[in-house]
């Protein structure tokens, strides 16, 4: 008889474990609202590109780059300056990038693409300070001290990066070269679009509203200066 109360107590304890509900602790609930507020933030640029693209062009009317999808996001790895300097490529992001590919020994053709692209830039007016041009060299040739000088003037960043990082940073397709190319990076340091490095003035006006369309859906979240 002595032994009916602690039974029943054991039932009890028995029949009510699988009602229990846990709660999740507020630091995980915090913790998934921090993740999912990162993936947004990282989306941004891509939904911007697309949205300027697909929804702010006029029907029938032809882009003149072609977006990379997917978007190739920035290397964890150095670059380093002509002085010999080793410089995060972290330290691009904040701006959007306007870049070229090329080997240190840059003849003609490789100085018209770097003039063009320096032209480009200007071209883009109030909303150029949005933007860098960037020269990554994909050897370990000597510059062209001339060469180097004027770059230098025109606010350029200069730059030798691994040609292993860069094929993986900045795609070409199947059967083109990296150097056939100018590559838009958004401020997150993904590459999301390619330009052909070779146009006429009217490339040069398709290529333009193209960037225009970029920066001005990319302003409510890209305000101006890194």
């Amino acid at each position: 008889m002595t032994n009916k109360p602690v039974d029943e107590a054991l039932d009890l304890s028995v029949h009510s474990l699988p009602g229990v509900s846990v709660a999740p602790a507020p630091a995980q609930q915090a913790g998934r609202w921090k993740m999912l507020a990162i993936v947004l933030v990282c989306s941004i640029p891509v939904f911007a590109a697309y949205f300027a693209y697909y929804v702010v062009r006029p029907q029938g009317e032809a882009s003149f780059g072609e977006l990379v999808a997917p978007v190739r996001e920035l290397p964890a790895q150095n670059g380093v300056t002509l002085a010999g300097a080793n410089v995060p490529l972290t330290s691009l992001k904040g701006q959007w990038l306007l870049v070229k590919v090329d080997g240190a020994n840059c003849l003609q053709n490789c100085q018209k693409q770097l003039y063009l692209l320096r032209q480009f830039r200007l071209m883009l007016g109030k909303d150029k300070n949005r933007v860098d041009w960037v020269w990554l060299i994909n050897d370990q040739a000597a510059v062209d001290p001339v060469l180097t000088k004027g770059l230098a003037q025109d606010e350029a960043t200069v730059l030798r990066l691994d040609p292993g990082a860069l094929s993986a940073w900045l795609p070409a397709p199947v059967g083109k070269k990296v150097q056939d190319y100018f590559y838009v990076v958004d401020p997150m340091g993904n590459t999301m679009m390619r330009l052909p490095a070779r146009f006429d003035n009217a490339g040069a006006a398709k290529a333009k509203r193209d960037i225009d369309r970029l920066l001005r859906a990319s302003l409510p979240w890209d305000p101006p200066g890194r």
